[in-house]
């Protein structure tokens, strides 16, 4: 190999360095999960979840400085979860916890917010971002700490958006990028290309970045002091950094010339439709749907839920109640049941407001009565429902469905728009079934690409180093299609109006 690129892809439950050669074979990667810390806020002391950010960063550069003696590293590129930022003095040093963007700091703390920055309305056509709850919408969690730790917060110079503050320790650059500050954070004013009016009102646009680079770029070059405490050999170039979602998405850009959109599933459900217009529907406003950039600055159409995470969350129920720890599967004859009995209905969202249904509490309707998902172990009608574990799987799994194909219509999905599904719910052969046959007009594959995010995320690195664009990598790219059959769910129709009132509170 001419020379290895180093990534760090960061996830929120997964944490990776991997060794990609210069022709994006992935040579070797380490995994680490990190538990968030706990830090108290405001006068009653509340309990709040902080990453690791020391923690993490003693093992990325561990694991570098362990590759640096096996590969020529010549390169780092880092790609990261969303809504997530790091607040630090001049020096490096971080000044106030990096909140989990999922702790939600309650209904006084969101209208507070919206009074100051400006009406939801607003903020969604001027940054191309809804609504989301807790602190997904990233602006949210910067006047979270502002508020909350403002001692601490008065010694910030920087704020440094995620993958950038990465890039920073490694270089000591300060910047920022698009498929970042685009996605959902309120920071970001997609029409004018700038800085939002929420970064002026909650004071914090001097503390920002004001240096915008491109994300297929090179931003610097590892600290002279820090290579030689890593063992790097000669000057290892930084990119710089990407948000993971995009990076995922890279792949598919390089390959697919034809109208589609990528559902990309994890513990989020994100749905990328490339090449749409920049404007939303009147049924958009006030919906889970945004804009965020691409690594070559053009819009995406996005929705997300949290699907995984209610997937996981349901069968962690199954096995507390069944104590089976045997993974909970269903078969389509479960499926054709549910939907011809219609009295079963499992409801979104675990994280209120964070998905396609920002309305529905989470829950299950058993015979026209609704059960919350935390009061489900007390009732034992649900518990036997449970026990029924390929009817309970399969009322998971199309409520999944009813989900997805809602945020594809929310996307922009068209008669004859390819839809490729990764990630997780690839290996989910029911719900890929059903997906696929709800959606008539679309040919639907399962897709197979090792570590799309850090594979993407590779590719800004080849991309920036030999002056390449995306097309020109295609033959690099090896993604596996599988194409998905449809049969004939003539019942679903009817159970998914239902489930529709249900998730309206009707």
């Amino acid at each position: 190999m001419k020379y290895a690129v180093c990534v760090i892809d960061i996830g929120m439950t997964n944490k990776k360095v991997s060794v990609y050669d210069d022709c994006l074979n992935l040579i070797e990667t380490s995994y680490r999960n990190f538990q968030g810390l706990k830090t108290v806020y405001g006068p009653e002391k509340k309990e709040i979840l902080c990453h690791d950010i020391e923690g993490m960063k003693q093992w990325f550069f561990t694991c570098i400085s362990e590759y640096a003696k096996k590969y020529p590293v010549k390169f780092i590129s880092v790609t990261t979860h969303g809504a997530t930022f790091v607040c630090t003095d001049e020096k490096f040093n971080q000044t106030v916890p990096c909140v989990f963007y999922t702790e939600e700091p309650g209904e006084d703390f969101q209208n507070e917010f919206y009074e100051i920055c400006g009406t939801k309305e607003k903020l969604q056509l001027e940054c191309q971002t809804p609504v989301l709850s807790s602190m997904i919408n990233m602006a949210k969690g910067i006047y979270f700490v502002k508020k909350y730790f403002p001692e601490d917060f008065s010694k910030t110079k920087r704020i440094i958006n995620y993958p950038q503050f990465w890039t920073y320790i490694l270089t000591g650059k300060f910047c920022a990028e698009r498929t970042f500050l685009a996605c959902h954070t309120y920071l970001w004013n997609q029409n004018e290309d700038r800085y939002s009016s929420v970064t002026e009102k909650l004071g914090i646009k001097p503390l920002l970045s004001d240096c915008i680079v491109d994300t297929v770029s090179i931003q610097g070059t590892v600290r002279p002091e820090l290579s030689d405490a890593l063992g790097l050999h000669g000057e290892v170039s930084v990119t710089a950094g990407i948000h993971d979602s995009n990076a995922s998405l890279l792949p598919y850009l390089a390959k697919e010339e034809e109208d589609f959109i990528l559902n990309s599933t994890g513990t989020w459900c994100v749905s990328m439709h490339p090449g749409t217009s920049m404007s939303f529907s009147e049924d958009d406003i006030g919906k889970v749907v945004f804009f965020n950039r691409s690594a070559f600055n053009k819009g995406i159409k996005t929705s997300i839920f949290l699907g995984g995470m209610e997937f996981d969350s349901y069968v962690k129920l199954y096995e507390k109640i069944s104590k089976d720890c045997d993974f909970p599967v269903t078969d389509t004859a479960a499926v054709r049941k549910i939907l011809k009995d219609k009295n079963i209905f499992v409801l979104p969202e675990l994280v209120p407001g964070s998905g396609q249904f920002p309305e529905s509490k989470a829950g299950i309707v058993f015979n026209g009565r609704f059960t919350s998902f935390e009061t489900i172990p007390d009732s034992e009608e649900l518990k036997n429902l449970i026990l029924e574990k390929k009817l309970f799987i399969a009322a998971v799994i199309i409520s999944l469905v009813i989900q997805s194909q809602t945020a594809f219509e929310r996307a922009g999905i068209t008669d004859d728009t390819k839809v490729f599904t990764e990630g997780g719910f690839r290996k989910n052969k029911i719900y890929n079934l059903l997906l696929s046959s709800v959606l008539k007009n679309n040919p639907c594959f399962t897709t197979d690409i090792s570590e799309a995010t850090s594979f993407g995320c590779a590719m800004t690195a080849i991309m920036s180093i030999e002056g390449k664009n995306c097309r020109d990598l295609s033959s690099a790219i090896n993604i596996k299609y599988s194409k998905i059959e449809k049969e004939d769910f003539s019942d679903y129709e009817e159970y998914k109006k239902l489930w529709l009132k249900a998730a309206q509170g009707e």
